[in-house]
């Protein structure tokens, strides 16, 4: 079977983490390179989280450092969800994998992009490197697959009245992302909501080797959700877009981003009613069937102890 070649930016970030490992250890995936972006804690942080879970996970795709900041606005952070670190909760092994830091996340981008057919980028941190990337490199652009991002909300936000975090931290990039004329597919925070991780999956996985123990432990500290009555799943549903579409309900629509410095600031206008009659720019997933993305996840997840 012929892998689909994958570009990831992550903040990691405990979701983050479980995303990295639905990725690394899929039998659908190539990831040909990560790319640790600031966002849910800062840059240092990401960057050394990326590098503890990759010798965890025993796995050694390319890792470039991305950006430390967004294009305009100054830098927010997740940690309140997250921990201080980014990934409380776990003693990991001494990291012996990473990142390059002689040239940028986006150079490298141009250059994995240029040696595949075709490469999808999977964005579940802020988007400031994708958007720097397709800025950059349009000429790239009819070699990239598509774009799958999870951000954005329907309706309400996380981070501000209107606003999901990952748009909020860099609204102008998310901007450029959603104007470039690349195939788009987003899982917004909603859906997130709807994929919930319920204590005994949490307890399942746990018994999953070392990797299955440290994302249990680090599930204990996730103030996304409740532990005990279900932890929301917003990152890895990026990875379930890619390799399980059919659990999910996808709405072809237009997908605006607000960038003028007001209250709605970094918001998501997801026009699923046509009201601002222009063409459509991306696919966004509305629901997911949470029995079905349950099973796929203690499926991925079992492949990580073989």
């Amino acid at each position: 079977m012929n892998k689909r070649s994958i570009i990831l930016s992550t903040d990691p970030g405990i979701d983050d983490a479980v995303a990295i490992a639905l990725a690394l250890f899929s039998e659908e995936l190539d990831v040909k390179l990560i790319c640790p972006i600031f966002g849910n804690v800062s840059l240092e942080n990401t960057k050394a989280n990326t590098e503890k879970l990759l010798t965890l996970y025993k796995k050694t795709p390319r890792v470039v450092l991305g950006s430390s900041r967004p294009l305009v606005r100054e830098a927010i952070n997740a940690s309140e969800i997250h921990g201080e670190s980014g990934m409380d909760g776990y003693v990991f092994p001494e990291a012996k994998i990473f990142a390059e830091e002689s040239l940028t996340a986006v150079a490298a981008m141009h250059e994995v992009v240029n040696k595949e057919e075709k490469t999808t980028l999977v964005g579940i941190g802020p988007l400031t490197d994708i958007a720097l990337f397709l800025h950059l490199y349009p000429q790239d652009l009819v070699k990239i697959d598509q774009i799958v991002v999870m951000g954005g909300s329907l309706g309400r936000g996380n981070y501000g009245v209107l606003s999901e975090f990952n748009f909020a931290a860099d609204p102008e990039a998310a901007r450029i992302v959603f104007n470039s004329g690349v195939p788009i597919q987003v899982a917004p925070l909603e859906v997130g909501d709807q994929a919930k991780i319920m204590p005994e999956v949490a307890n399942q996985i746990r018994h999953f080797g070392e990797i299955g123990e440290m994302i249990y432990q680090l599930f204990t500290k996730y103030r996304s959700g409740s532990f005990d009555a279900g932890l929301n799943m917003y990152d890895a549903l990026a990875i379930a877009l890619l390799v399980k579409p059919e659990i999910f309900e996808l709405v072809t629509t237009r997908v605006e981003i607000e960038t003028s410095p007001t209250l709605t600031y970094g918001a998501s206008l997801v026009d699923l009613q046509n009201y601002l009659n222009l063409p459509t720019n991306a696919e966004v997933a509305v629901k997911v069937d949470p029995k079905e993305f349950e099973q796929w996840f203690i499926e991925a997840f079992a492949r990580t102890a073989k």
